[in-house]
């Protein structure tokens, strides 16, 4: 009875074992599932990344010199210098 009992476990173990492999938390599906996520998140913080930068180098822009700001006042605001005139053409 004994010689039999320590196979059985065995196999009862390597199944459970080959179980775990296929379902459940660590499995050969679910870690292919996080390695796709894994590479999109990626691509989302680089592009996160750039946006920064892009921002960053504004701001740097902002803080040196006036011609940005005056720039963006007349773009976006559509402001003018005193005695001057706007000359909008349209397409």
């Amino acid at each position: 009875m004994r010689n039999r009992l320590v196979p059985l476990a065995l196999a009862t173990l390597l199944l459970i074992l080959h179980a775990q492999l296929w379902v459940g938390r660590g499995s050969i599906p679910n870690v292919a599932a996080l390695s796709q996520q894994l590479e999109i998140q990626k691509g989302r913080n680089e592009r996160a990344r750039q946006a920064n930068e892009r921002l960053a180098a504004e701001v740097r822009d902002l803080k040196e010199g006036l011609e940005m700001v005056e720039e963006k006042a007349r773009f976006e605001l559509g402001m003018v210098r005193p005695n001057e005139i706007l000359v909008q053409i349209t397409k």
